[in-house]
């Protein structure tokens, strides 16, 4: 038996987004970035907002959409950035002016820490949930969240 020739579409390109979950429009960002490689807007629009339907409203998604030559795309969306998840789990509105000078503006546990790496880990560049802690801790740290053992 011959292999068989399966006609893969030719990717021109790629776009990264970071779009509210459920909240996909033509406005800036979205419509100026899709629109200049002459992809269908309203398309991933509705496309983006049906996937992210059951996705906590406004939690920022990032986006890879890949660009084929014959205008038209596929998107793969991960999980919302560690940073997010953080703020979100101690209830903060921003982090740390001067994270790393003393000042820390919460503290986290490891139980916390280790549920976000959970989410976050198929993200990751990390092997087990261990590393995936320890990324996800340098995050916080970064933000001048104390890390509690």
């Amino acid at each position: 038996m011959a292999p068989s020739k399966k006609k893969t579409k030719e990717v021109v390109g790629t776009l990264r987004l970071q779009i509210p979950a459920g909240q996909a429009n033509p406005s800036p960002p979205v419509g100026p970035a899709l629109g200049q490689k002459g992809l269908n807007i309203m398309e991933f629009c509705k496309a983006f907002n049906d996937r992210t339907k059951m996705m906590e409203a406004g939690s920022p998604i990032p986006v890879v959409i890949s660009i084929y030559k014959d205008k038209s795309f596929s998107f793969d969306m991960r999980s919302p950035p560690a940073s997010y998840m953080i703020k979100k789990a101690l209830s903060l509105g921003k982090g740390s002016a001067t994270a790393g000078r003393g000042s820390s503006v919460a503290s986290i546990d490891m139980e916390t820490l280790r549920s976000i790496a959970e989410t976050k880990k198929d993200d990751l560049n990390a092997y087990d949930v261990e590393e995936a802690v320890r990324i996800i801790a340098g995050t916080a740290r970064s933000m001048g969240v104390q890390v509690k053992n």
